[in-house]
């Protein structure tokens, strides 16, 4: 049997803690900067936690 590939997109998005959770990044911080606002882009500049609800897909598209 072939190997599991994993989700080459959702390599790219996502990075695994250490205490298991998986930490995400916000969108909207890649270009079009001039009109957000400096808080807006401060806010999006700190990364988060996948919701409780999705971590059953995203593992899925990891394999772990």
């Amino acid at each position: 049997m072939p190997k599991m590939k994993t989700n080459s997109s959702a390599k790219k998005r996502f990075t695994l803690t250490g205490s298991g959770k998986i930490k995400r990044k916000h969108a909207f911080k890649r270009h079009i900067l001039t009109k957000k606002t400096t808080k807006q882009k401060r806010n999006l500049t700190h990364s988060g936690l996948i919701a409780t609800c999705d971590t059953k897909e995203v593992k899925l598209l990891l394999h772990i």
